[in-house]
């Protein structure tokens, strides 16, 4: 029996508009409601996790940014493991010598340097895996990112790293030049101290190696009597790995890579077709 089920955002939980669907939000509740402990494993920031959670009118416990911070129900942060103050500072160094664009995460939320580049990336990345979307609603969605302080704006990363008040949870990495990825990817080889996921071909999600979001389950069910055999995890692409590793039942979605499909139990519908209600509906 299923008593814990952990879904992946964008891409698994999210449409194509980066909603969440009435078919997946009834199935969230239905389970909710069987005692079932729902939580999100997101490589978002807790801010941006809550802000789509709220439009929908769902709470629940949050596995925010790759497994850096897991947060209640409640809001309050259960445990953390950012990133060295100085080692952040050689990443940012490094990624910044690549010449890369990347957004850093923190206790406090996600910042950027360039809130242009912020917005009209998030754009591509959603226009090139769903071209059937409405552009103007994704750019207005997108907006929405630096509008409403989900991302916010800073000058220069080093008031991040020199404020105590910030822990550095995540760099999170993009390009679409596959080979100036691959050279950022690189160049962080030789620190041990990291780990380096990916939730999208344009992308590298960067934290502390003990921040997956499959440790951060792990430590989530055992601290609330369950067993990972009893746990159901959903989702699309790399950085879920470590979940689908964990859980006694790993769920890709219909729009997952075939690799992805290849680690898992079960393969339900796409995002768009609200496969993790699908999925849900299977064990409740």
């Amino acid at each position: 029996m299923i008593k814990c089920i952990a879904t992946d955002m964008d891409g698994t939980l999210l449409n194509s508009v980066q909603q969440i669907s009435s078919a997946n939000k009834d199935a969230i509740l239905k389970a909710q409601s069987q005692g079932v402990e729902v939580v999100v494993a997101t490589g978002r920031s807790y801010q941006e996790a809550t802000y789509v959670l709220s439009e929908a009118g769902l709470t629940c416990p949050v596995i925010c940014v790759n497994g850096a911070e897991v947060r209640s129900e409640e809001g309050d942060i259960l445990s953390a493991t950012p990133i060295g103050k100085q080692l952040a500072r050689e990443v940012a160094a490094r990624l910044a010598e690549k010449d890369v664009y990347f957004e850093v995460y923190t206790n406090q939320g996600a910042f950027t340097i360039d809130p242009d580049k912020a917005v009209s990336i998030l754009v591509d990345i959603v226009m090139s895996a769903n071209p059937e979307a409405n552009q103007a609603e994704i750019t207005e969605a997108a907006g929405a990112r630096i509008r409403d302080g989900l991302v916010q704006t800073i000058e220069d990363y080093e008031q991040l790293f020199a404020n105590d008040q910030y822990q550095i949870y995540k760099f999170l990495v993009f390009s679409f030049d596959g080979e100036k990825l691959e050279a950022a990817n690189q160049a962080l080889a030789d620190l041990e101290e990291l780990a380096i996921a990916s939730s999208g071909h344009e992308n590298l999600e960067i934290t502390n190696r003990e921040a997956q979001k499959g440790i951060a389950l792990e430590s989530f069910v055992k601290a609330r009597g369950i067993d990972l055999a009893e746990t159901m995890a959903i989702g699309d692409n790399y950085n879920d790995v470590s979940m689908f590793e964990k859980a006694g039942r790993s769920v890709a979605m219909g729009n997952a890579n075939y690799e992805i499909k290849s680690l898992c139990d079960v393969i339900t519908d796409t995002n768009v077709e609200s496969g993790v209600a699908k999925a849900i509906h299977e064990v409740i």
